[in-house]
């Protein structure tokens, strides 16, 4: 057993059992000032208030659960740092798309790049992310946009959750957008055939249901085929009010992700389902779009969970405390609210919240030791100052 004694603040305290927060629960956290923790075997043992000899001095720091990253898309290849003048220049992500850029870009540079490279640049970021705090992450396919290219990615992104200490989860996003040489009708049945194979390696599948991208009546489709091989995941409501949302919960969707645009008709649909919604600020921030209602959302008494959306055009940053000060500065969460939204929520967003997530007697004890004098409050203010003195994986 190892101890970690001398903690100025522990956060993030949740009974057992509890595997997401909504409505006002998600404002609230346990605290212990002056507390001790037990690890073993990896996992949380016991914890408490009070002087314990020890191994690990936490010399007055905090101690937090690791943030859980829902949603990036972090295997591609190369850079578009084109694209980013191109944003400067006034062109819009629907007009880069239109122009063949986007998405097709990205996806034609990974076809061309080796399955061994692939893996290389995709580790890089993966290690910045859990260096920055990340514990457990969900990896996306979706520039391969071709049978090859997509199994490509998944075997990369395999790869990579075995050698990493953190939990990595796949989906398989076949239906980013359509690949080049198809017609729109046979990319749809394209991604259809795909889902047998896609199923030997993904944990979830996803579809862009948005406008320019994919219908509703396509996202039905394919997540119809792919009942009982893989749980959906669904992009909706990024660039128009889409319908996903609501084709999502149809289909137990574990989360909907994006939600830069809603209206009260998706707040209702969510209501007394299992379907986490996930706003993305960092793709607000890095494309100028308008951030999700998170605020409205809680007081319909749902949970909302935050996420990176770490990729190549949209949103290049896969650090999670800086999603959490945006939730506060632009979504005007609360610390705690958007604190719960980094970790637990995001955690059960990918189906590991009964590990991840919170200090819980008997989950995995992937954690955030910070430097002296931090609370959650100054994490989101000071969202640049360093802070992590160790992460523990």
């Amino acid at each position: 057993m190892k101890i970690i004694y001398n903690i100025g603040l522990l956060v993030g305290i949740q009974p057992e059992g509890v595997l997401r927060v909504e409505g006002e629960a998600q404002g609230r956290t346990g605290v212990i000032n002056d507390a001790w923790l037990a690890i073993e075997d990896g996992r949380i043992a016991d914890y408490g208030t009070g002087s314990v000899e020890g191994d690990l001095d936490a010399h007055g720091g905090m101690l937090m659960p690791g943030f859980c990253d829902s949603h990036t898309h972090v295997v591609y290849a190369g850079s578009r740092d084109g694209e980013f003048l191109d944003k400067i220049n006034g062109l819009s992500y629907e007009e880069i798309a239109a122009r063949g850029g986007g998405i097709l870009n990205s996806s034609d540079l990974l076809n061309q790049t080796s399955e061994e490279e692939l893996y290389r640049q995709s580790l890089v970021r993966v290690q910045e992310m859990m260096a920055k705090g990340t514990v457990a992450m969900e990896i996306k396919s979706g520039y391969g946009l071709c049978p090859e290219g997509e199994m490509k990615m998944l075997r990369v992104i395999r790869h990579i959750g075995e050698n990493v200490p953190a939990t990595v989860k796949s989906t398989f996003l076949g239906a980013h957008a359509v690949g080049r040489g198809y017609s729109h009708e046979q990319y749809v049945q394209a991604v259809i055939d795909m889902i047998p194979q896609a199923a030997e390696y993904a944990d979830f599948i996803d579809v862009f249901c948005d406008e320019g991208f994919f219908t509703v009546e396509d996202t039905d489709r394919i997540l119809s085929a792919a009942r009982h091989l893989l749980t959906p995941k669904i992009h909706a409501n990024e660039l128009a009010v889409s319908g996903g949302v609501q084709v999502g919960v149809k289909h137990l969707a574990l989360s909907v992700d994006h939600l830069e645009r809603t209206t009260d008709a998706e707040i209702s649909a969510l209501k007394d389902s299992w379907t986490m919604p996930t706003m993305l600020p960092g793709s607000s921030f890095f494309l100028g779009l308008p951030y999700g209602r998170a605020k409205d959302f809680i007081r319909a008494g749902l949970g909302v969970a935050l996420a990176s959306d770490y990729n190549p055009g949209s949103s290049p940053c896969g650090d999670m405390r800086f999603v959490m000060a945006q939730g506060c500065i632009k979504m005007r969460l609360t610390p705690v609210e958007a604190f719960n939204a980094v970790t637990l929520n995001s955690a059960y967003a990918m189906g590991v919240s009964a590990d991840y997530g919170s200090i819980t007697r008997g989950k995995k004890a992937a954690l955030i030791l910070t430097e002296p004098d931090w609370d959650l409050t100054r994490l989101a203010y000071q969202y640049q100052t360093p802070f992590i003195r160790q992460v523990l994986l």
